[in-house]
């Protein structure tokens, strides 16, 4: 009877419990309470596991990337340009001398220097108001040599990949040092004046080579490095060299004045042909100084 009595009693207790206004609103909100509190738990740490995977995805990872050979690729990439700000401001002066032109573009891409005709291994470019300009790199690379050279008009060296160098004869005022890195694009010096091409006046002497031998710019603009890279280049297929020009008398240009043999590398930039020889003995110096620049 007690036991009955008992039990009886816990459900009149749970009943009378169960009853009250209050039970029900507050099982209610403590359910939705633990409820939303494991949702939000849940998405913070979906968010949280996001997070490391997509550093481990793109921070990790991207240094390795983002050493040097990703850099290589990248200017693998680049297109060579105009080492000017604006190509539409822009005139070439004198051309590449190119073996398969025509006689009369071969003509016109000879300097006559030191009583004596050589072909030319660049551009000469200039602004059409004849004006100082910036001189821009070509190509993004690293400052391989800066000279300072009254011949040549000073020269400074970029190397873009092993044996790809970019040349910029006839600057001043350079804004760079050996060893820096350089974006293409970026301003390196002022365009400048050379004892060998002074009818040229304000202009740079630009050179493309790839293992010292030149090749015509006009062939690689717009396309990119590893189109050079692929290239086989020869110094005959690249320029004339000695067979090219003729001096005054029609003796052969690889012949000097002082009838010692000027190398191709001595043959930097260029001016229109002219009759007269040199009057000044000066200049046959300066002749010997530009093949020494040029070939260090």
């Amino acid at each position: 009877m007690r036991e009955e009595e008992n039990k009886s009693s816990q459900n009149k207790s749970k009943n009378s419990f169960f009853k009250k206004r209050w039970v029900y609103p507050t099982v209610y909100i403590a359910s939705a309470a633990i409820i939303l509190t494991g949702v939000l738990w849940y998405q913070n740490s979906a968010t949280d596991q996001l997070d490391q995977s997509e550093y481990r995805a793109t921070d990790m990872p991207g240094k390795k990337m983002n050493d040097q050979p990703a850099v290589e690729v990248n200017r693998a990439m680049e297109n060579f340009v105009m080492p000017v700000v604006s190509e539409d401001d822009a005139v070439i002066q004198m051309g590449f001398y190119n073996n398969d032109s025509d006689p009369a573009e071969q003509e016109a891409a000879l300097v006559f220097y030191d009583n004596t005709y050589h072909p030319n291994t660049g551009l000469d470019i200039a602004e059409k108001d004849g004006k100082e300009f910036d001189v821009i790199a070509s190509l993004s690379g690293t400052v391989k040599n800066v000279m300072e050279d009254a011949v040549l008009g000073n020269v400074i060296e970029i190397e873009h990949d092993k044996g790809i160098v970019t040349q910029y004869q006839s600057v001043k005022d350079y804004e760079i040092q050996v060893g820096d890195e350089v974006e293409q694009g970026q301003v390196i010096a002022k365009s400048g004046t050379s004892l060998i091409n002074e009818k040229a006046g304000n202009h740079v002497h630009f050179e493309i080579r790839k293992d010292n031998v030149p090749v015509d710019p006009h062939e690689y603009f717009n396309k990119p490095l590893s189109a050079l890279q692929e290239a086989n280049v020869t110094e005959e297929k690249a320029s004339s060299g000695a067979d090219a020009g003729k001096s005054e008398d029609d003796t052969p240009a690889d012949e000097g004045s002082d009838g010692t043999a000027p190398s191709e590398d001595s043959m930097k930039d260029v001016t229109p042909a002219e009759d007269k020889p040199a009057e000044d003995g000066s200049e046959k110096d300066s002749s010997t100084n530009a093949g020494t620049t040029s070939n260090s």
